[in-house]
């Protein structure tokens, strides 16, 4: 990154910003079409800008980055483009986990692995098992995540530890719900981001995002630069948060 585009990315930091900014990554096929290009020429243009956002975070103050890579619905699409999907997933993984480990980068993941391949899974658990100890940032990757599918499995797995006697139905309340949820070692985000114009959340962190702040964009995943991203995180800092009370 360049000494101007820091010291610019650092004075929109601070206090007062969001610990934990999660963002929806839309707009790749959309930024290949406009270039004549197949879809996935813009999904591997967006990874790319991904290694840029995540550099970008320690001088924004963010502690913690969720990006939505794939959700429970992208089987829907075709089958080449799944395919291709899959195989730039498991390239990003190999190529960025060296990378992740220097720069102090822990990496998660959250969504269901049952339908993801043996190769790509065990590369997931590669990366969060190399990168554990990391502190700077802590970069969560939704991949085969739904947010319906995932307060589905937690409720499953709740109602298991009822039926076995080792959880009280009575005292199951939201708190409960929430150590049960894919993102329980998280915090809850304070900022939602989505690129490409589209305005919804499709199905994205959908219990942990009761309280926060939305941001929709015009701009293009692939060129969603560092800059544009410090822009948005110097707006939140102007919202005031009362989380249903009175200010």
């Amino acid at each position: 990154m360049q000494k101007a585009a820091q010291t610019q990315l650092k004075a929109s930091g601070g206090d007062g910003g969001p610990r934990h900014v999660a963002i929806i990554m839309d707009g790749n096929g959309r930024w290949a079409q406009e270039r004549g290009r197949p879809r996935l020429f813009g999904h591997q243009a967006g990874a790319r800008r991904v290694r840029a956002v995540v550099e970008a975070c320690p001088d924004l103050g963010i502690e913690y980055l969720t990006i939505f890579a794939f959700s429970t619905e992208n089987w829907k699409r075709t089958q080449s483009e799944v395919s291709g999907l899959m195989s730039l997933f498991r390239r990003y993984i190999s190529k960025e986990m060296q990378g992740f480990l220097r720069e102090g980068v822990r990496v998660r993941f959250i969504g269901d692995r049952v339908r993801l391949d043996e190769k790509l899974r065990d590369l997931m658990d590669e990366v969060e098992e190399l990168t554990a100890h990391n502190t700077r940032v802590n970069l969560t990757i939704a991949l085969n995540y739904g947010g319906r599918d995932e307060v589905a499995r937690a409720t499953k797995r709740l109602a298991q530890e009822v039926a076995a006697g080792r959880l009280d139905a009575e005292s199951v309340d939201e708190t409960t719900l929430t150590h049960y949820l894919d993102t329980c070692v998280l915090p809850d985000p304070d900022l939602v981001i989505r690129t490409s114009g589209e305005a919804r959340i499709s199905n994205f962190l959908l219990w942990q995002s009761a309280y926060a702040e939305y941001e929709f964009i015009d701009t293009l995943w692939p060129d969603f630069t560092p800059e544009i991203f410090a822009e948005v995180v110097d707006r939140f800092g102007g919202r005031s948060r009362r989380f249903g009370a009175i200010a």
